[in-house]
């Protein structure tokens, strides 16, 4: 168990198919941490938007809307929860029209600032420490996080298992170049783009077993929290 005299505060960012979810949410349960999962909160908004009919391509519609939906993300590893206007949204972010539009809307800077003041806000009420999930977390949200992970692998692989989880209803073949064109986009974008955080310490996962990914985090942050 970490100590929580000082909070703990672990970034892992990356790009889709890295495995930051499971990764994260197991690291955040071995270590009796809170969780947030930050990509959840942009399908969130993103989902709000498509089902209030503004147009995801239109930035300026976007930005105009971004301050309306009240969005709430639970923290709790065993059983995170997001909702939306007081709705559960956990099933409705995960669609394939979300996730076609979830760069753009998360490309605008409005939308940035809302969501990370409210990311921010969560990791202040977060007394026992907390492990937060995105792509821009060790670099904007929380530059002063206690360790930063930034995941990679293989397209090839990061294909395979997002391919895997939509249970073969993409191809793994269209899955590549779906991730691909979401890393160029969230890469270039001119608010808080992807990116590894100079103090990050990078782990591919290609060949790593998520046993082994979420052993070698919490190895690291227990050596940071005791000094060694």
């Amino acid at each position: 168990m970490v100590n929580t005299v000082n909070p703990v505060i672990v970034a892992i960012d990356g790009p889709s198919g890295t495995g930051k979810s499971s990764t994260s949410r197991a690291v955040a349960e071995k270590l009796g941490l809170r969780y947030l999962d930050t990509g959840a909160m942009y399908r969130a908004i993103t989902w709000w938007m498509l089902s209030n009919g503004v147009d995801v391509g239109d930035p300026v519609a976007i930005a105009d809307q971004a301050g309306k939906p009240t969005l709430v993300s639970g923290t709790d590893p065993a059983g995170p929860t997001i909702t939306v206007d007081g709705l559960d949204a956990a099933g409705p972010i995960r669609t394939q029209e979300v996730t076609a539009a979830v760069s753009a809307v998360s490309a605008v800077p409005e939308v940035r600032a809302r969501l990370v003041e409210l990311q921010r806000a969560a990791v202040a009420t977060a007394v026992e420490g907390i492990v937060v999930e995105g792509r821009d977390i060790g670099t904007t949200v929380l530059p002063r996080a206690t360790v930063k992970i930034f995941l990679t692998a293989s397209a090839e692989a990061r294909a395979a298992r997002r391919s895997g989880e939509l249970n073969g209803a993409v191809t793994v073949a269209d899955t590549r170049a779906d991730l691909i064109r979401r890393d160029a986009a969230d890469s270039t974008r001119t608010a808080s783009p992807l990116a590894k955080a100079a103090d990050a310490v990078e782990v591919d996962t290609t060949e790593l077993t998520l046993t082994q990914v979420i052993e070698h985090i919490v190895t690291l942050v227990e050596e940071k929290r005791t000094g060694s």
